[in-house]
């Protein structure tokens, strides 16, 4: 068995399923337990903020 090393912080990631509101079925059922759909919204959204905050330090 595999362990993937995670690219968002344990805190972005629950920021974003708090966003998403699919955080308490993380609560409930960890990670493993979100849809295939939620995951791939949770990664959009993360590159959506990495985008914006790009955008933001290069305007300035």
């Amino acid at each position: 068995m595999s362990r993937h090393r995670s690219i968002m912080s344990d805190a972005l990631k629950e920021e974003i399923a708090k966003e998403l509101g699919f955080y308490d079925t993380v609560q409930r059922e960890g990670w493993g337990g979100i849809k295939s759909r939620d995951a791939g919204n949770m990664v959009k959204r993360a590159v959506q903020m990495a985008e914006e905050q790009l955008a933001s330090k290069y305007q300035k």
